[in-house]
């Protein structure tokens, strides 16, 4: 199934999407609430939904502003090396353990917001990444059955401010501004793409511009690999989230001169048979900034 949480005068539900069609999944079945998170921890209501997809009337996709996945993710993990040559690219040792890192609420925002620059730096980059959902819970997964715990695919923008997050060794300041991690629109169920996501092409642009691209066949841990190592150490819940590395040509990266996002651009990020995640990217607001403008 595809599906799409959003908005539409003021009340948000979430969708079945078919085409360029929405049927509203929450009107038929309530108990869906008003984001994926009890249809990716209830197999028999994410089977109900099944059913009720495509009955009864539907909206055009187009009338609905997105809106998280999941409105409160649990865990959201990011692996930070996942492709050679973006591992070339930005000058480290091809590891033999991946890179993780995590991610904060207030660092994420819905496909569509604006991606938010901040004050203190110029140096917003963009990175286009395969991002998991967590369906099946669980601790010390084999890889063997690891793919049994997805519940489905989305499309990541893992904005990093480039500079603070070359300030230490850990990367946690420049990959948690707030708003800088664009989710969505839709989320894919495993069924409807190959077996963990393998072979689809991915991109970031910038209008006509060609950032980034790639093929998810190209990670050095695929998805069952990665869910099989994260949770060695941690217990992975419905839910949780887990963005899978960017390719190379990041922003930062480009030559002769880095190629940052600057407030006016829509930077797009699109994984094959997944959808397009698009952010305008605006300037901070400031507290000083609201001051003044009074």
């Amino acid at each position: 199934m595809r599906f799409l949480v959003g908005t539409v005068d003021s009340d948000q539900s979430v969708f079945a999407v078919q085409g360029e069609a929405a049927t509203n999944l929450t009107a038929i079945i309530p108990e869906i609430g008003t984001d994926l998170a009890e249809l990716v921890a209830s197999p028999g209501l994410l089977a109900r939904a099944r059913d009720a997809a495509g009955k009864g009337s539907t909206i055009p996709v187009s009338a609905i502003t997105p809106a998280l996945p999941i409105e409160k993710p649990g865990t959201f993990i990011c692996l930070g090396l996942n492709y050679v040559e973006h591992i070339k690219e930005g000058g480290y040792d091809i590891p033999d353990y991946p890179a993780l890192f995590m991610r904060g609420r207030n660092s994420i925002m819905a496909a569509g917001a604006p991606m938010v620059r901040p004050a203190c730096s110029e140096m917003l980059d963009y990175e286009a990444e395969l991002l998991i959902i967590i369906g099946k819970g669980g601790r010390h997964i084999p890889e063997s059955e690891a793919l049994e715990h997805v519940f489905g695919y989305t499309v990541f923008n893992d904005g990093s401010v480039r500079d603070y997050q070359r300030k230490t060794h850990q990367w946690t300041p420049g990959k948690n501004f707030d708003q800088t991690g664009a989710i969505g629109p839709y989320v894919v169920t495993s069924d409807e793409l190959p077996e963990g996501a393998k072979g689809l092409k991915i991109e970031s642009r910038v209008g006509d511009e060609i950032l980034q691209s790639s093929n998810t066949a190209n990670m050095i841990w695929g998805v069952a690999q990665t869910i099989s190592i994260v949770s060695e150490y941690t217990t992975l819940e419905p839910g949780d989230h887990i963005a899978m590395g960017t390719p190379p040509g990041v922003g930062h990266a480009k030559k002769p001169n880095p190629r940052w996002l600057v407030p006016g651009e829509t930077v797009d990020i699109e994984i094959e048979s997944i959808g397009i995640c698009s952010s305008p990217i605006v300037d901070e607001i400031t507290a000083a900034d609201a001051t003044a403008a009074e």
